[in-house]
């Protein structure tokens, strides 16, 4: 059976019109070796990469669906860790822009992150309450971490010791041993949600910020672990519950040696520093010497606060020491000696506050070697600002640097329109109207005007018309960039602006219940030779309720308009008579439009339905169910029956008018679909969201058949389904503290089936080898043996060889969870597999990893099965001697290259003596001169 109707597919083309979400945070990354001058921020699902000085965009990591939550540079600043909304996290590499390693093991948005100190480990807070902490070098999950009531804010790992403190939305601080994995300390002294935490005065200090106007200085004390030798170990104390919070039952007592809660850091308020704002805190961040503290709160200001070194402590209490027993000497009377100490406010001075130019939703500050601040502000109207801050002047006063915001409007962009040669595109929002070149996505022009609600390109698109929410028409001349003329067209907003047919004029339709018609005409302006062009109102239709929308019909003699009552009524353009009445949906029309000849007419509304009508007798064709909430924009594809459809459930619909059929669905946006607009030849599709980005969408050679689109659709529902279902529990493993990494996905089961049919093809040519040496040995000569073609693919490879290329080829990140999934009858075999693998000294820490595992989660089933003792024993042998000679090679390697290091160190400090040495007689020869100079000019 041939395809009785081919569509083409819609393929997203470019993301535009966006500088940055508000959703992350922004981090300052270091590329091509200078740090501080490009900064990394979230955009929908990517990350753009700016370069503050220039003002462009230098790198793009590109995301698949999610939108992006959090960013954390790595140390050695190569690499960027990204957090999404689905709870994954890929690590891209600054120098390619690939993302290289992918985790999954959070089933809501990440939160936070915050890599060690080394870069080896990054630990992951997310909205699912968890904390996990994964492996970046081996690229697989340690840990998760159970303790938290509600999101998790912030993440800090401790350098010295191997300690990791969070907080949440739960008003608590937990600290965690990850040595035991487990919570001795909860911080209970908040009464609202803790927002953000900073660790001060090398790691000795921990500020808190929270819900009101205070931040929280807490005083850390690290225990030394020595134990008393006179103390007896059966002596008791008083435990810690295994959330961390005390246990009052006396009964209930823990043994010295388990780790109680005063054991490793004991952690005091030492007092507070007060904020300007009055609102929570948002973020609270040091740069990464600590000796700068900033935060801000949900409004426009920034607080910077400067963090006293212990050198500069002890100065300062020095000086006021002096001070103390000068003015004590000066009184006669002998005061008896008081400790001098220096408060809270002189330790963590206010340096100065920064105000932006809209309200901030992040930032990230760098210390320069010279001792200037640079501070980069990611805002929530689209914009990027960096500040320089000299913290060495008197008064220190912030500089603003640099201001990105040519690539984007303001707020929400409300109209969209294409220039009749499909080249240029207009978009307009609450403060400025925008030309882009669909081609370059650069803007060309910049216009400012009132709240823009509808708009048109002029015939000849010199000029375009914006219709605005106060009522007013604003007529811009393109070339010149300049506003041209004001009408006063509407009592009300404007809500909806048409272009006539035959092109001589337009329709207006607005909040004050009238549809005006406008002429275009030619008017000689007092200051110049030359006429303009102008707009002439002509007729007025008046109406009983607000006009939502209008359109014409192409041969202009009907006229469509949508009214609030929920009905759409037909009128006679040249006699303006009432036609026919379109009534049936429960909500108002907020769009519709006509087809190019004449017969359909599609209306979508707030009932999220849109109905094909037609206009011969208004007669409902079909109601379609076609978005989730309402249908904000409808347009038919030139010289067709289909339509795009745009909806505030963010997602944009291609329709048949004539079959009544869903054709495609484009996903991209985050947030609500406000408009869209399509080109006069239907090749691009372009749109514009709540999330402040614009899309475009190409209409692509590739044939698009519906059984094949609603399969794939099937597919990606039941890959959700699965990512929802419940984790598969380990035997013997209780819902505590700790639990496993990684997550069970689609990915991680096609992992598991792919072992088991490695497995099933392993024991399939097994059998037939079998069978091939029996008819061998009874026909006396060797026979041929048939290769399988899959084993032939691989280049003639043996069957157990090629089950462990598949098993290499799993993720490191998704082991633990294939092998999770993977049925025990399976595991006989793999461990068989195993020991004929680690014998022969392949791949031996990725085997002793799945081993070690498959023995954890098998344990019962396998120490009960006879059949694998020997397998096992065997096992206990080959593993031990061949980890120990991996072992071996490691530290001879690990002693050479020590001694490679102090060789080279040797001969460096050599050279650096050399050079000295020159400098210092260079210096000599110098003052010689000069002395010898002087002596002349004296004796002259």
């Amino acid at each position: 059976m041939g395809l009785t109707r081919q569509y083409l597919r819609y393929a997203p083309a470019a993301l535009f019109g966006l500088v940055a979400s508000a959703r992350g945070n922004a981090a300052l990354v270091g590329l091509r070796g200078e740090r501080g001058r490009c900064v990394a921020v979230p955009a929908c699902e990517h990350v753009f990469v700016w370069d503050t000085r220039k003002g462009e965009k230098v790198l793009i990591l590109k995301g698949l669906k999610q939108e992006v939550s959090c960013l954390c540079p790595s140390p050695d600043g190569l690499h960027l860790a990204v957090g999404y909304e689905d709870g994954s996290i890929r690590i891209f590499s600054l120098l390619s822009g690939e993302a290289s390693v992918t985790f999954n093991g959070h089933k809501a948005a990440v939160t936070a992150l915050q890599y060690d100190h080394l870069g080896g480990r990054l630990v992951s807070g997310s909205k699912d309450t968890d904390v996990i902490v994964w492996d970046v070098i081996n690229e697989s999950g340690l840990y998760r971490l159970r303790g938290h009531k509600d999101a998790v804010t912030q993440v800090l790992f401790l350098k010295e010791k191997n300690l990791l403190v969070t907080s949440g939305k739960d008003t608590l601080v937990k600290w965690w041993d990850l040595d035991t994995q487990h919570c001795f300390k909860t911080l209970v002294g908040h009464r609202t949600e803790v927002w953000g935490m900073a660790l001060i005065s090398e790691e000795k200090r921990l500020i808190t910020g929270s819900a009101d106007s205070e931040l929280r200085v807490w005083d850390i004390t690290y225990i030394q672990e020595v134990k008393d030798p006179d103390e007896p170990e059966s002596k008791k104390i008083k435990g810690s519950s295994p959330g961390g919070e005390e246990n009052t039952e006396e009964d209930e007592t823990l043994e010295l040696d388990e780790c109680p809660e005063e054991r490793l850091v004991k952690c005091s308020k030492v007092g507070s520093i007060m904020r300007e704002g009055r609102d929570r805190v948002v973020t609270l961040a040091t740069d990464r010497t600590g000796k700068i503290l900033a935060c801000h709160g949900t409004d426009s200001v920034l607080e910077v606060f400067s963090v006293l070194s212990e050198e500069e402590v002890q100065k300062k209490l020095e000086k006021k020491m002096k001070k103390a027993k000068k003015k004590a000497n000066q009184n006669s009377e002998e005061e008896p000696e008081r400790s001098v100490e220096l408060s809270l406010q002189e330790e963590i001075q206010r340096v100065t506050n920064i105000r932006a130019s809209s309200k901030i939703k992040s930032f990230d500050l760098i210390l320069s070697p010279k001792g200037e601040l640079k501070i980069v502000l990611l805002l929530q109207n689209n914009i990027i600002e960096s500040y320089n801050l000299n913290l060495s002047a008197q008064v220190p006063q912030a500089v603003r640097a640099s201001k990105i915001t040519i690539g984007g409007h303001r707020s929400d962009v409300r109209t969209l329109a294409f220039s009749s040669d499909n080249i240029a595109i207009l978009s307009a929002a609450a403060e400025s109207v925008k030309i882009w070149n669909r081609s370059t996505l650069q803007c060309i022009r910049t216009m400012d005007c009132e709240y823009a609600l509808c708009s048109l390109f002029v015939p000849g698109d010199r000029q375009v018309i914006i219709g605005t929410k106060t009522g007013k028409l604003q007529l811009y001349d393109l070339a010149s960039g300049s506003l041209m003329e004001t009408l006063d067209g509407h009592d009300g907003a404007v809500w909806s602006i048409a272009l006539s047919p035959d092109q001589r004029g337009f329709v207006t339709g607005g909040a004050d219940k009238c549809v005006k018609f406008w002429e275009f005409e030619l008017v000689k302006d007092e200051s110049s030779v030359q006429k303009r062009l102008s707009m002439k109102h002509v007729r007025i239709l008046q109406l009983d309720e607000d006009v939502l929308c209008v359109r014409y019909s192409p041969n202009q003699k009907l006229l469509a308009v949508s009214l609030l009552d929920c009905t759409v009524k037909i009128f006679y353009v040249d006699t303006l008579k009432f036609f026919l009445s379109l009534y049936g949906h429960k909500l108002p029309v907020l769009c519709m439009d006509i087809s190019y000849d004449g017969t359909l007419i599609a209306t979508g509304s707030a009932d999220r339905n849109v109905k094909i009508w037609g206009l011969d007798f208004g007669d409902c064709h079909r109601s379609l169910f076609a978005h989730d909430d309402s249908v904000m924009y409808l347009q038919f594809v030139a010289k067709s029956h289909l339509f795009f459809t745009a909806g505030k459930d963010g997602k944009i619909k291609q329709w048949d008018a004539d079959k009544f059929e869903h054709i495609q669905t484009l996903e991209g946006h985050h947030q609500e679909v406000w408009c869209l607009a399509l080109s006069p030849n239907g090749d691009y599709v372009v749109s514009a969201s709540h999330d402040k980005s614009l899309r475009l969408w190409e209409r692509t050679r590739e044939p698009l058949v519906l059984e094949e689109e609603r399969e794939m659709q099937r597919e990606a529902e039941y890959e959700e389904s699965v990512a929802k279902e419940e984790q598969p529990v380990v035997a013997g493993e209780t819902q505590g503290e700790t639990g496993l990494a990684g997550k069970k996905t689609i990915e991680t089961i096609k992992a598991a089936e792919r072992i088991m049919e490695a497995i099933e093809l392993y024991r399939e040519e097994m059998a037939k080898l079998k069978e091939h040496k029996a008819i061998c040995k009874a026909a006396g000569k060797e026979v041929p043996f048939p290769a399988n073609p899959i084993l032939r693919a691989y280049g003639n490879i043996t069957p157990s060889a090629y089950v462990l290329e598949v098993f290499k080829k799993v993720k490191s990140s998704e082991l633990e969870e294939s092998l999770l999934v993977l049925p025990f009858s399976y595991v006989p075999d793999l461990l068989r597999l195993f020991n004929e693998y680690i014998h022969l000294g392949a791949e031996v820490e990725l085997l002793c990893r799945a081993l070690l595992f498959l023995l954890k989660i098998h344990f019962g089933q396998i120490t009960s099965n006879h059949m694998l003792v020997t397998v096992i024993e065997n096992l206990k042998k080959t593993t031990i001697s061949r980890v120990s000679e991996a072992r071996d090679v490691l530290g001879f390697n690990m002693a050479g290259l020590q001694y490679l290091k102090r060789e080279i160190e040797a001969k460096d400090e050599v050279a650096f003596f050399a050079d000295a040495t020159d400098r210092f007689e260079e210096k000599k020869r110098k003052r010689k001169k000069k002395e010898k100079e002087k002596m002349v000019l004296a004796v002259l």
